[in-house]
């Protein structure tokens, strides 16, 4: 599967600082500082509709972490996957009467322009789930021959990995098992299925149904693969056995990143499988969840189409912290497009205070676990500055136009 284009992030002078995150499983702010390439995997989207802006504040996280990486001198290795396949994308086509393919990939072609257009650097692999399907199978067939999952007694084919395989379940999201009892149904899993071993079991293999797009499995028989299998094998055949953060919306906490990480650390023998398992949260509109049942979703397309500056969008979705729930609001994006006007304003002016110390202030903030509302009020300052007429450094303009789009991805 194709990514979207992308544009040239341009070289810092000297070397940014080391990143410090939150993970979650650890439940405490921990420096990332991988050796050789940084590795990274993040939950991409599963196209049945287009890109709101929850989604696109989880892709701005995760564009930070990779340019704050590349400003310390590490390679990226940056995979996202696309759920191309899955019981959402069939019931919107079954409710629209449409081909579901046809919806995936039209959606998925929107989702590509809106990366595009808000400048998140793209993954080095884009790779879809139905393009997945044989080297799942592979794997699922690897954990029954190992005792970690098991096939229904009921004709069905569907196969089940057993949580207690690992003896780790749950420390990702720290989660007591009423909590994962009260969430798994919530989001996709199935606590009351009969023949089960263990309600949290989650699906590893659908066997084929009437009216229902499956694959060959091989030994496993016809089906489609379960939702946190998929990012597993992704994960692994494209970055290794352990990797430096697995990414996404703190609604993936439980039970996607808990399910993905258990498999993994099953078929390779290697815990944690992250090092860091990094969370954005939610964003709300006007103070209430963002959601399609309510049918408040913002789209980033529809902004788009209605000619709204995508840098202001960002700047936006940056004035909060990454990993607070957080609410868009009119005002919110006012002060972002007003902000974004002064920022160029100043820019544009023929000196400022010094370019240096902004670009290390900056740098500091974003590397305190990615600190935006610090790093945009720093930006803040020098322009204030700049405007009044504290102007000593002639090269400061430029060099503060290169740092926002290097390390904020603002182009001004």
């Amino acid at each position: 599967m194709e990514s979207w284009a992308g544009h040239e992030v341009p070289r810092l002078p000297g070397r940014g600082e080391p990143l410090t995150l939150f993970d979650s499983a650890r439940r405490g702010v921990h420096r990332s500082d991988p050796e050789g390439t940084a590795t990274m995997y993040v939950c991409g989207i599963t196209p049945y509709d287009a890109t709101h802006l929850g989604h696109a504040a989880t892709m701005i996280t995760f564009d930070l972490v990779q340019r704050m990486w590349r400003d310390a001198g590490r390679p990226v290795r940056y995979v996202q996957n696309v759920t191309d396949i899955d019981d959402p994308l069939l019931e919107r086509a079954e409710r629209d009467g449409e081909d579901w393919k046809v919806l995936a990939m039209r959606e998925t072609a929107l989702f590509r322009e809106d990366m595009e257009a808000l400048r998140i650097i793209p993954p080095a692999h884009y790779v879809g789930a139905v393009e997945s399907i044989p080297d799942i199978a592979d794997r699922v067939l690897l954990l029954l021959k190992e005792g970690a999952a098991y096939r229904l007694d009921d004709g069905t084919g569907d196969v089940y990995y057993d949580v207690t395989a690992t003896g780790r379940f749950g420390y990702e999201s720290n989660l007591s098992r009423a909590e994962m009892l009260e969430i798994f149904p919530e989001r996709g899993g199935d606590p009351q299925r009969p023949g089960k071993r263990d309600p949290l079991d989650p699906l590893l293999w659908r066997g084929e149904r009437p009216d229902e797009p499956s694959w060959p499995g091989g030994d496993l028989g016809p089906g489609r693969p379960g939702w946190h299998i998929e990012c597993t094998v992704i994960a692994l055949n494209l970055l290794g056995d352990r990797i430096d953060v697995q990414g996404g919306g703190n609604d993936l906490i439980f039970p996607h990143h808990e399910c993905s990480a258990a498999h993994a650390e099953r078929l390779t023998g290697q815990a944690p499988f992250a090092t860091h398992y990094v969370h954005a949260g939610m964003i709300g509109l006007d103070g209430e969840k963002m959601s399609k049942s309510r049918g408040n979703l913002v789209f980033v397309s529809r902004l788009r189409a209605d000619r709204v500056d995508p840098m202001a969008v960002r700047l936006a979705l940056m004035a909060g912290h990454y990993r607070d729930d957080r609410s868009w609001t009119d005002d919110l994006f006012a002060a972002a497009a007003e902000r974004l006007a002064r920022w160029r304003q100043a820019a544009a002016a023929p000196a400022g205070p010094s370019g240096a110390a902004l670009l290390a202030g900056v740098r500091g903030r974003l590397a305190d676990d990615l600190d935006t509302p610090g790093a945009l009020a720093l930006v803040d300052q020098w322009a204030d500055g700049t405007l009044a007429g504290a102007a000593d450094d002639p090269d400061a303009p430029a060099l503060v136009t290169t740092t926002v789009d290097a390390l904020l991805g603002i182009r001004l």
